[in-house]
């Protein structure tokens, strides 16, 4: 046996599906044996591979067990002259696994590789190659000043940056995406270190083969994709913590007991600083828009106040407002505003100003409601209200076309409004791919570029056909740009995402052959996206963000006839806990009928619903499946409102 190629997975289904399609072609004509270790998944990663892929061995946990004791369960039993640890958000190319074993057997002192890696945008990721965190190179790396200098063969030695990406180099650190190592090598320097649940465990591991006397290389004459690479999860506050206590694991296992305590200083300084860094970059991503917008919405009113109290002091002598309910009221309607539009999903990315739009018309409505019940003295005037919302309203637009024509990242309108689709493959594949697009997104173009041009031709018919390529993308102002697998190899797409030079944002799919889905990987923000075929009606945004206004303002209706309600559900106290609990988002009132955890992964997932099922209806597991799924299918708002207004004597009792 030549290789054995390890994958532990955890929900990540469709991205599993995808890294096994291309290992499947990448082991052809070679002696490979493939685990896949699940660490007891929910979203039908178990039986997807069971279904699709006989050939692989798979170890099904009952508990999440970790990376290190995952891989370990898989090494311990597998025959393979060379092990691969491989992330299941991978693509390898077809002669991956042919190249780098060639390589290994002409370097016997090559205890361990690793392999140029891309991200879903096709940027290379400095993670591929990496040099041993020491005190100094830890402190480098968390002052900043690696980001500042990182070709210095002194302060850039966490990411290797003076290696070129292209040449092949002896290095300290392979990446857990990619990991080739001897089996013999294993078995004198040891498994990995099952203290590391995740994160560190490569370090580690890569470190004693060191010591052990071999040598690690960088091999750059293959390359794969790592949708998750280590920028996705640099605002996690969680990856902060684990991945940095990782590193103290690792200095008091290797470091001396003094290099070891001044390295955890450091480290436990970096983990608050970063962790901070991590809460206020967040809220401020979040928060940014919100909060300009209630600055516009109260000024809008405010003017508006201030204008038409000058135009009726020239009509009527010692008119005025009282500025104390002003001082309260306008930033109460501007809040009412805010919320409004949030409901309606004015603050999903990619921003869309329909949204915002419909946000404000609802924000107006509820506060002239409002006003209708406050006291005469409280009353100011209505005109005041009209008017300042639709000023607020022109100010909320104003405010997202300035953030898009300053092109700060997550503004810009033009994604919202224009999703145009440039489709490489035959025109058969086209046709397959439209539906599923036309069921997913909005489209306003959609282009198709035959794949001939990047096929095994010569490389200077490809430079010419990626030139072709960068002009369209360029003149006709695509966004995404969609690889069939089916026309085109994984090495072809994989060289082709990293060789384009495009002056736009331009987003990358792999529709890979007979699957209703496409995978990618938008952003540094985003670990990775997919586009579904039938099942993602009630997982689109509008349709997740209608459910949400329906359960936020059903329940705030019903809490306010509360002693009604209480009627209906025979005085029990609990429908106000079920109540409270829609209200904040915890719950929805409308959920699926319950499952056994081998169909969660079935369906999309949503929030635990209120509405118990049918009492005295026995449903078979396969029926009740069904019967979940046309839900999910078929959603809307209306359908939630008929199955709440059947069922509002049970709302305190839940399935």
């Amino acid at each position: 046996m030549e290789l054995s190629v390890i994958i532990v997975n955890y929900n990540v289904k469709h991205f599993l599906e995808q890294c096994l399609n291309s290992v499947a072609l990448a082991m052809k004509g070679l002696d490979v044996e493939v685990f896949v270790v699940d660490n007891i998944s929910i979203d039908g990663s178990v039986e997807m591979v069971r279904e699709k892929f006989e050939w692989v061995n798979l170890i099904a946990n009952q508990e999440n067990v970790g990376f290190s004791r995952a891989n370990n369960q898989a090494i311990r039993i597998s025959k393979g002259k060379y092990i691969l640890l491989l992330n299941p958000d991978t693509v390898v190319e077809e002669d991956t696994f042919r190249k780098v074993i060639g390589f290994m057997n002409d370097h016997p002192k090559c205890g361990g590789l690793g392999v140029k890696m891309i991200d879903g945008k096709g940027k290379f990721l400095p993670e591929s190659k990496r040099g041993l965190p020491t005190p100094s190179v830890a402190f480098y790396k968390i002052s900043g000043l690696a980001r500042i200098f990182p070709k210095s063969k002194k302060f850039g030695q966490y990411h290797l940056g003076f290696l070129p990406m292209e040449e092949t180099n002896k290095i300290e650190i392979l990446s857990g995406a990619f990991m080739m190592m001897r089996k013999s090598v294993l078995d004198e320097v040891g498994l990995l270190d099952e203290d590391f649940f995740m994160y560190g465990e490569d370090i580690d591991l890569s470190y004693r083969i060191i010591l052990g006397g071999y040598e690690n290389y960088y091999f750059p004459e293959t390359s794969i994709i790592h949708y998750k690479g280590e920028s996705t999860k640099k605002s996690s506050i969680n990856y902060v913590f684990v991945f940095y206590n990782a590193m103290i694991i690792f200095a008091r296992k290797h470091f001396s007991e003094k290099n070891a305590r001044l390295f955890s200083f450091f480290i436990n300084i970096a983990i608050y600083i970063r962790a901070g860094m991590a809460i206020i970059s967040r809220f401020v991503r979040r928060m940014t828009l919100p909060f300009l917008d209630l600055l516009v919405v109260f000024g809008g009113f405010w003017i508006t106040s201030f204008y038409y109290q000058k135009f009726k002091q020239t009509l009527e002598e010692g008119f005025g407002f009282e500025t104390d309910v002003l001082l309260f009221e306008l930033p109460v309607f501007a809040f009412i505003v805010i919320l409004a539009i949030y409901l309606f999903g004015g603050y999903d990315k990619p921003i869309r100003l329909l949204s915002s739009s419909k946000g404000v018309v609802l924000g107006t409505l509820i506060i002239l409601a409002v006003y209708g019940l406050l006291p005469k003295d409280f009353q100011f005037s209505r005109f005041v209200i009209l008017i300042g919302s639709f000023l607020s309203g022109f100010l909320v637009a104003l405010n997202r076309g300035v953030l898009s024509w300053l092109k700060i990242e997550g503004y810009s309108l033009e994604d919202a409004s224009k999703k145009r689709f440039l489709i490489i493959g035959d025109e058969e594949e086209r046709d397959r791919i439209e539906p599923l697009l036309k069921q997913t997104t909005t489209i306003t173009f959609l282009g198709n570029f035959q794949p001939e041009g990047l096929g095994e031709n010569s490389q200077r018919d490809n430079a010419g056909a990626l030139q072709k390529v960068s002009d369209y993308i360029y003149i006709n102002k695509i966004n995404e740009v969609i690889f069939s697998a089916k026309n085109l190899s994984m090495q072809k797409i994989i060289e082709t995402m990293s060789s384009l030079r495009i002056s736009r944002d331009v987003d990358y799919k792999i529709a890979q052959p007979d699957s209703m889905y496409l995978i990618g990987s938008n952003s540094i923000h985003t670990s990775g996206d997919l586009y579904i075929l039938d099942l993602n009606s009630i997982n689109s945004v509008s349709n997740r963000r209608a459910k949400r206004v329906f359960d936020f303002i059903s329940s705030l209706l019903l809490m306010l006839v509360f002693p009604v309600v209480l009627i209906f559900n025979a005085f029990r106290l609990s429908v106000l806990k079920e109540m409270i609990l829609v209200f904040i988002g915890r719950k929805t009132w409308v959920g699926y009928f319950p499952m056994s955890l081998e169909e969660i992964g079935k369906v999309p997932k949503i929030k635990q619903g209120v509405i118990p099922c049918e009492e005295g209806v026995n449903f078979d597991s396969r029926t009740i499946l069904k019967m979940n799924q046309i839900y999910a299918k078929d959603y809307s708002w209306t359908k939630d409102f008929s199955i709440l207004s059947k069922s509002l004597g049970k709302l305190s009792r839940s399935c």
